[in-house]
Order: structure tokens, then C-alpha cells, then sequence
């Protein structure tokens, strides 16, 4: 595998993709950078925290909610790996801050161009969140959109984008998948 492959790992909710991302991770060496980008606000989410934390060895190196992700990913020391988890939540980050679209899709550009950029493969995790009911609230729909065109912009950049259904991987873009997705063979 190239030494900087942008791996987009998308799918509903507990579809399996955070558990995809660590074993591909695991299979492409033992120095991993976990990069989580969600903010524990509630016991429910520190629950989901809790569960993420187990499923990853102890050994690999986890910054949790970085301010300045772009940068994160610029600085990466001898890392083999590296997993953002998960774009949605970044999405969502930029929304509470107030970032307007404009300013969104920029950043949303400069991550993809960081992750493409890296000296290591990168694996990106992202929710499918167009695929349901359409929101009540019209900050839900506004998160909606976003999310879309955040997926959007980096499956385009992406070499590699994988459909997480009901646990089982499906190749939507790239050639050498079965490199990294062997680890999860029955």
C-alpha cells in the first residue's frame, strides 16, 4: 500500500465502521494516531467514549478533540497509521462554533489536502446521515447537508471509500481494498 493512502470509511450508525478502521489500522502497523474528534458532552456519549477506548490497544497514541485537526495531521511523528474518527462529529464541531458553509467547505478541503498530504495512510470515518428521515429542526437539516457535502468533498479525495453495511465492507471507490480489508475475512 502507498504510504499515504486517504481511506473514507462511511456507513449508518453502528454499521461496524469504527471497528473496520481499528483493524485496518492494527493490520498496517503498531504505531497508530487515534485522532477523535467527538466532544464528551453527556454520560451517553462518555458511555460510546468508554467502548471506542476498549476496542483500540492501549499503546496506540489518542488526541482527543483537537482544536486544530489540519495541524494535528501536519505534525505526525513516526506514525504507521492514522484514524480520524470521525468526520461527522467534526462537521458538527464547526456547526457549534458558528463556521458558515463557505468557510466550512474550506476546511473541509484543507483536511482532505492535510490527509493526502500525510506520510502515513490515513482512515477516515464518517456517518451516512442523508439516508433517513428528513430532520424537524432546520439545524438538523442544516447538519444533514453539511455532513453530505463534507462526505462529499472527501470521497472525492479519497483512494479508497468503503460502505460499512450491517458489519460487512462494500468497495465503493478504489482497486487495492483487499490489502487492508483481509483482516476482516471469516
Amino acid at each position: 500500500m502507498p504510504r499515504n493512502q486517504f481511506i473514507l470509511i462511511t456507513g449508518g450508525s453502528r454499521s461496524g465502521k469504527s471497528r473496520l478502521a481499528v483493524r485496518m489500522a492494527k493490520a498496517l502497523g503498531r504505531t497508530v494516531i487515534y485522532l477523535a474528534t467527538c466532544r464528551v458532552c453527556d454520560n451517553e456519549m462518555r458511555a460510546r467514549v468508554r467502548c471506542h477506548r476498549r476496542e483500540r490497544p492501549s499503546h496506540w497514541r489518542t488526541i482527543e478533540h483537537p482544536k486544530d485537526v489540519v495541524r494535528q495531521l501536519q505534525q505526525l511523528d513516526g506514525a504507521e497509521a492514522v484514524i480520524f474518527d470521525c468526520l461527522t462529529m467534526y462537521v458538527s464541531e464547526l456547526m457549534m462554533r458558528g463556521v458558515s458553509e463557505a468557510r466550512m467547505r474550506r476546511r473541509i478541503a484543507q483536511l482532505c489536502e492535510a490527509i493526502r498530504k500525510a506520510s502515513c495512510p490515513v482512515i477516515v470515518v464518517t456517518n451516512e446521515v442523508g439516508s433517513s428521515v428528513v430532520p424537524e429542526h432546520p439545524l438538523g437539516r442544516r447538519f444533514r447537508d453539511m455532513a453530505g457535502l463534507a462526505n462529499q468533498l472527501a470521497a472525492r479525495a479519497a483512494d479508497q471509500v468503503v460502505l460499512m453495511v450491517a458489519g460487512i465492507p462494500v468497495r465503493i471507490k478504489g482497486d487495492a481494498l483487499d490489502e487492508v480489508t483481509h483482516v476482516l475475512r471469516y
